[in-house]
């Protein structure tokens, strides 16, 4: 209620008490103002009563939402369902307008202000995870693999005619297809082997340079994280050959926000060298649903020219869920998150290695890597020909999500290109090998449960090994639905 009507109010209730309750609503709208003044993270998360209060606020200025607004054009914000009106906050008319999805809606004035606050406090957000220098970003609603894409044909007007993309090799699927989504011929650079670590080939991306030629290639597109024993990409040096023959810079720093390594590593490739754009995904980084990234750089003018190439409106879904994150988090608590995924990385390292060598394996050594680690699997690789996918059955079982057995020699063909060794990086790595990543949100507890469920299922297949009918223990992933679940707490239990 404005002023007006708090003083109306004291006709029916006591003064002293409207005045009370004046004082505290005007503590909530201290802390929209400051927001709104500042575009910055708040140091303390809000409640969940400030945010809501917030969000009606922004919602009431939509034209939709007007007290007797006539709409009767084809886009009017008209929602059939309730429960769909309520879910969206009544936020409905999506951001941005046909020619920028950065740009203000003139029928939706609280929509377009949450579209401004998203993105200025995103900024501040990866500036306080280490990329200090970036000046510009903007969150779109799209995951990870298509927001490269766009940044791909943003670039295509900037270099007609440029066909390559260089890419040093990372076996993930969708950024590969992100740049044939876009038109383009990507040039896979093999990665080098330095003791169990793959890491980037900077010879052969300068050779790739020198032999196709700086004006036939579009840029290289590198990467931050990744699955062990790949580690980042050398993006210092990667910065400074792109700067040196003059070819755009795009990093994959899909789930990097969550690790100050990653980080650092893009705020020295753009002070050394060229970054022009690096694009991460909203929910490896921020815990909220699938279907968002942030795509941000160093030139105010280039990330405005991709929001550009957006075509049409948006859903402002994404940056409604980011905004309602950060707001309860504050830098205080997204800080928090970031401290105790470090720690729980070393536990994680820690206790890892020590059951590697109760089963007479070892710990990869990959300490490039900030996030993921790999465990070998020799032992089990010599047992047989199937024990080392059969471990990742048993995993899957019992409901281990995230963990990646990745055996040898196995081969994949991406959207016409064929990959030896695929999901290990390389043709052909020295072991099979299991992966477990330590991110944003993760406990002692998973990891406690992980290390219990891996060590089961390894026991349980060493025992298996001379048994040439098989375990019982080998066949777990023909189990039903209610028995895998019986199987999880009977484990648990144990």
């Amino acid at each position: 209620m404005n002023t007006e009507n708090f003083l109306a109010s004291e006709r029916l209730v006591n003064a002293a008490y409207v005045r009370q309750g004046s004082q505290g609503r005007r503590a909530h709208e201290l802390r929209l103002r400051a927001l709104l003044e500042q575009g910055k993270c708040p140091e303390d998360g809000w409640d969940e009563s400030t945010i809501e209060l917030f969000l009606h606020e922004l919602a009431i200025m939509d034209s939709n939402n007007f007290l007797g607004n006539c709409g009767v054009g084809e886009r009017e914000g008209r929602v059939a369902s309730g429960l769909v009106a309520r879910r969206h906050y009544r936020l409905i008319h999506g951001i941005g307008r046909s020619g920028d999805i950065s740009a203000v809606q003139p029928k939706a004035a609280g929509s377009s202000l949450l579209n401004k606050l998203t993105n200025s406090v995103a900024l501040d957000i990866i500036k306080l995870a280490g990329v200090r220098t970036a000046s510009s970003c903007f969150v779109v609603p799209m995951a990870t693999g298509m927001s490269l894409t766009l940044c791909f044909l943003t670039l295509r007007h900037k270099r007609p005619k440029a066909k390559y993309i260089i890419w040093p090799r990372i076996d993930q699927k969708s950024c590969f297809k992100s740049m044939i989504t876009a038109g383009f011929e990507p040039v896979v650079v093999e990665n080098v082997l330095e003791g169990d670590e793959l890491r980037t080939d900077l010879k052969a991306v300068e050779a790739k340079i020198q032999d196709l030629e700086a004006d036939n290639i579009l840029c290289v597109h590198s990467t931050t994280s990744c699955f062990a024993p790949r580690v980042p990409d050398r993006l210092e040096e990667l910065a400074e050959i792109c700067a040196r023959y003059d070819i755009p810079h795009i990093v994959n720093n899909a789930y990097g926000v969550q690790s100050s390594k990653c980080m650092h590593l893009i705020q020295q490739g753009a002070r050394r060298g060229r970054i022009d754009a690096f694009v991460q995904s909203l929910d490896k980084n921020f815990m909220v649903p699938v279907g968002g990234a942030i795509i941000a750089g160093f030139s105010d003018s280039f990330i405005q020219e991709i929001s550009k190439m957006y075509p049409g409106r948006a859903s402002a879904s994404p940056s409604l869920d980011l905004l309602i994150t950060l707001l309860t988090l504050g830098t205080k608590g997204y800080q928090q998150l970031l401290k105790e995924r470090k720690e729980m990385f070393s536990y994680l390292s820690e206790n890892v290695k020590k059951l590697a060598e109760a089963y007479n394996e070892r710990l990869l050594e990959t300490p490039h890597n900030p996030i993921s680690l790999a465990m070998s699997l020799r032992e089990l690789d010599k047992q047989s020909g199937t024990a080392v996918t059969q471990l990742g059955s048993m995993l899957f079982t019992r409901q281990v999500s995230g963990a990646r057995v990745v055996p040898l020699g196995s081969q994949q063909t991406v959207s016409g290109y064929t990959f030896k060794g695929f999901m290990a990086h390389t043709n052909q790595y020295h072991c099979a090998y299991l992966n477990a990543a330590s991110a944003i949100g993760m406990t002692k507890e998973d990891v406690d449960v992980f290390l219990k469920r891996l060590d089961k299922c390894l026991k349980a297949l060493s025992k298996g090994k001379n048994d040439e009918k098989g375990s019982p223990a080998l066949n777990e992933e023909v189990v039903s639905g209610m028995e895998k679940c019986n199987l999880v707490e009977e484990d648990d239990r144990k």
